[in-house]
């Protein structure tokens, strides 16, 4: 039996013609669908807008506000694309998708889990602001400022100039540091006097050598403490605060200033900074010590 080329060319014609008549028949709800997805897009960019410029100011958190627009973005996107989908009629097709999804979602429910559990981190983060934008915080072995609180991770620029994406679901379980809460941070260093110099007197010249150079905090006075006597020198441990504004340079560079100011009064008033004293001990008395005298010609 010979095949008929006739029959075949009228069928791929008829075929083509059902299809054409199908496309012209949906053509209205496929535009129709179209703007509502438009539309939808334009709403979420607008609502976005509105509430960075209605909530972005000094009485809110600019990282609060940033995740909100987001959020409300995304969540009227995909409202969109369901209207629309209902539109073309692809809605029945979505919940059969979805009806008969129940062993592969089971498969995939373990991948998906931690893309949840940040987006949830991300919601938690967003709504108790342990901290704020650029925030100095420590998480982990991370320090640095808080750039952006995304969908799924936390952004730290650290102090070396690198970009850390911590996953939300972490940042919500371990301990966070915050340097920058409330705008203030204790600082301390040691410096060792002589057993010989007065103690007394030491305390009183750093307080005042001090005093004008660190930002002071209502009543928190900087001071002093004996903290340890030492093997060659009595250590005193000094404590002030400092502005966290700029931690990165502005803090490390207060401390580094009055420990240069204080290490140069104490000199200066003849206070005594001696080096440890190493203290050989010889027990065996009936040997002679060996020591070895190097004799340098001149």
């Amino acid at each position: 039996m010979k095949d008929n080329p006739i029959g075949f060319v009228q069928g791929l014609q008829d075929s083509i013609i059902s299809y054409w008549n199908n496309l012209v028949e949906s053509l209205p709800r496929i535009i129709f669908a179209l703007v509502i997805l438009t539309a939808f897009y334009y709403i979420a960019q607008y609502l976005s807008r509105i509430i960075k410029r209605r909530f972005l100011n000094a009485d809110h958190d600019p990282l609060f506000v940033t995740f909100l627009s987001k959020t409300s973005k995304v969540v009227l996107i995909i409202i969109g694309v369901i209207f629309a989908m209902q539109t073309m009629g692809l809605i029945c097709i979505a919940k059969g998708l979805l009806a008969g999804a129940g062993i592969s979602a089971f498969i995939f429910g373990f991948a998906f889990k931690e893309i949840a559990e940040n987006f949830l981190g991300g919601l938690i983060l967003a709504f108790n602001r342990p901290f704020s934008l650029n925030d100095t915080i420590q998480i982990r072995d991370f320090t640095g400022h808080v750039k952006a609180l995304n969908f799924r991770t936390t952004h730290i620029k650290t102090f070396d100039e690198k970009d850390v994406f911590l996953p939300n679901s972490i940042v919500v379980k371990e301990p966070v540091t915050n340097f920058t809460r409330d705008g203030q941070i204790p600082l301390d260093f040691v410096v060792g006097i002589a057993y010989e110099d007065n103690i007394t007197e030491a305390i009183s010249l750093i307080f005042k050598t001090i005093q004008p150079t660190a930002t002071m905090i209502k009543e928190k006075e900087p001071f002093t403490v004996v903290e340890e006597l030492a093997t060659s020198t009595v250590n005193l441990r000094t404590y002030f605060w400092a502005d966290t504004l700029n931690y990165k340079k502005g803090v490390r560079e207060i401390k580094s200033e009055i420990i240069r100011l204080v290490k140069e009064v104490l000199m200066k008033e003849g206070f005594s900074l001696p080096s440890d004293i190493q203290e050989i001990k010889w027990y065996d008395r009936t040997k002679p010590f060996p020591i070895d005298i190097l004799y340098v010609c001149p």
